[in-house]
């Protein structure tokens, strides 16, 4: 048995800002320990029902591009200490795709994306709320590298997307919520004496999930 309830901890901040490093950072920290990775980007919602010239307009920047039904039913059966089945989404075809990922429960669980902490229900089920807060210069040449190198993108798409879409979403949504984090770490994953701390905090709550 371990403790009462698992830990759920939120990580957000902007696109491009480290969040994602700061997760992994933490997380293979504790490879091998009681802790699991929730990423809200595998919980857009199913676009099935539409035709696909409708799909791709898709803002997946808006908090309204995600499932947070879903999302907030499955860490409340991680909560309860229940396996669930994560949703995959396919990019290609724009909705979500047929086959699921199978999560066991873990005494920690990391729940990380962009918009995490917008939504009041997703954050009362987090007992710790970080969020990454990098400049917007060093967040739009990340996604420039990520979307050119990793995607295909041309430079042109990545910075008509940003300017339309990224920045007006990020101004709108995702910064205003950085009001609600506990902790807020500058620079993402170059910042090691913020996960140095976290990893510690961690450390301790799973010290105290074994039963005497």
């Amino acid at each position: 048995m371990g403790k009462n309830k698992p830990v759920v901890i939120g990580i957000a901040g902007g696109s491009g800002s480290g969040k994602t490093s700061v997760t992994k950072a933490i997380f293979e920290h504790f490879r091998g320990h009681s802790i699991l990775m929730l990423e809200q980007d595998y919980y857009y919602k199913d676009q099935s029902h539409l035709p696909f010239e409708e799909r791709l307009q898709t803002n997946y920047d808006h908090p309204l591009a995600f499932d947070n039904d879903l999302l907030i039913a499955h860490i409340k059966q991680l909560l309860k200490y229940e396996a669930i089945e994560k949703p995959v989404y396919d990019y290609k075809l724009h909705t979500r795709s047929a086959e699921t990922i199978h999560v066991e429960p873990k005494d920690v669980v990391i729940l990380e994306g962009i918009l995490v902490l917008e939504d009041k229900r997703l954050r009362d089920l987090m007992d710790i709320k970080l969020f990454v807060d990098t400049d917007a210069d060093i967040r739009i040449l990340r996604r420039m590298q990520r979307d050119i190198q990793d995607r295909g993108r041309t430079l042109e798409s990545v910075i008509d997307q940003y300017i339309n879409v990224v920045r007006p979403m990020h101004n709108q949504f995702i910064e205003p919520s950085k009001r609600y984090a506990d902790i807020i770490i500058p620079e993402g994953g170059q910042n090691h004496v913020a996960i140095d701390i976290m990893v510690t905090k961690i450390a301790t709550i799973l010290e105290e999930t074994v039963v005497l």
